[in-house]
């Protein structure tokens, strides 16, 4: 077990997984924590890291911090996908090294493996075939942070584990509708949508004072917001009378939902009870000594939107815009791994779609 009085560096912890995971460690009693928010400390600066783990010393490190987004981001900013993430990492887990921490918890993303990756998705299937084109980049840095892990264990003797948790949503999740994943984008499109066909204008207003969108605030006309909200998929009819929710591709893909606070649980008891020597086989070569942390359940897209719609209470129709790509047709973990290791999620689906709607609101 790791003393209650250990320093521990969680990077990013104003994110969504940071924030569950600092929520997490709080509640089983840890108390002394290095926290630094992006204006504070620029992870991507060579200097400014160093700087900060020579002052600070932290004796545990939870990397958490990364560059995220949905499709959209990942095929419109590459360069800065690919850059800033190996740039945050690199920078991290060399530090780590130099400065002596006693363990590490590197968390990357279950868009590692392969396009066509065998269902579910084991561990050892990483770097079997294509990555999925749109988030190649991103893939491609996480699998570099796996394998920095990897290398430092082996030529240092550190202790660093890596974490692949799939799709996440939860408390503090990114609702931009531009760089947010598919189900906090789903959440807020039908709330919006919901607003609109109860000719919802305070309700509208509100959102968009607590959440901009580029080019309006709640300050705009009505006509200006209409115009933006149809650029992101919420439209009203030029009778203004029926509302519909564009919703990107066929809606035929599935993917796994994990509860933030569930992957942070997991994240946690990873740190406390499981080693790099746990994970390996002394007689065989060290490959894909990663964890995914899934729960082994997926859904289609098109039933989270229904399932959304019925929570929500919008009533209006969707639009499955085929011109856009789908990605990857099916994305499910294989948590054997994991459960072997002790830990099973807690949160479904249903009660964490009503757990993150009724969080939204609240947050207006």
């Amino acid at each position: 077990m790791i003393d209650k009085n250990a320093k521990i560096y969680i990077a990013g912890h104003k994110g969504l997984v940071g924030s569950a995971i600092l929520k997490n460690l709080q509640s089983k009693g840890y108390k002394n924590f290095v926290l630094r928010s992006h204006k504070e400390l620029d992870l991507t600066d060579q200097k400014e890291v160093a700087d900060f783990f020579a002052k600070e010393k932290p004796e545990y490190v939870i990397l958490a911090a990364a560059k995220v987004g949905g499709i959209i981001a990942n095929n419109t900013y590459r360069a800065q996908f690919i850059y800033e993430n190996m740039m945050i990492q690199n920078n991290v887990i060399h530090q780590s090294y130099l400065n002596k921490v006693k363990k590490l918890v590197f968390l990357g993303s279950t868009c590692i493996y392969p396009k066509e990756a065998p269902q579910p998705m084991k561990e050892d299937v990483l770097l079997t075939s294509p990555l999925e084109y749109t988030n190649e980049p991103y893939a491609i840095a996480k699998i570099a942070g796996i394998k920095m892990c990897e290398s430092y264990n082996l030529q240092y003797g550190t202790n660093y584990i890596a974490v692949m948790p799939t799709n996440l949503y939860g408390p503090n999740d990114n609702f931009n509708l531009e760089t947010s994943h598919v189900l906090p984008a789903l959440v807020r499109k039908i709330h919006l949508g919901k607003c609109l066909e109860n000719d919802d204008w305070d309700s509208i207003r509100k959102d968009l004072k607590c959440r901009p969108i580029k080019n309006i605030s709640n300050n705009s006309s009505k006509s200006e917001i209409l115009e933006i909200f149809a650029k992101f998929g919420v439209s009203k009819d030029a009778n203004l009378s029926n509302v519909s929710v564009e919703i990107w591709g066929s809606g035929k893909p599935k993917r796994e939902f994990l509860w933030s606070e569930d992957m942070a649980d997991a994240t946690v008891f990873i740190m406390e009870t499981v080693n790099f020597s746990d994970l390996i086989d002394v007689n065989k070569e060290v490959r894909n000594t990663h964890i995914n942390i899934g729960t082994g359940v997926d859904i289609s897209i098109k039933e989270i939107a229904n399932l959304l719609k019925e929570l929500i209470g919008y009533k209006g129709k969707f639009i499955y815009n085929t011109e856009k790509p789908d990605g990857t047709m099916k994305k499910l973990t294989d948590v054997t791994k994991l459960n072997s290791l002790g830990w099973k999620h807690r949160i479904d689906i249903h009660e964490g779609l009503s757990q993150i709607y009724e969080w939204y609101i609240k947050n207006l």
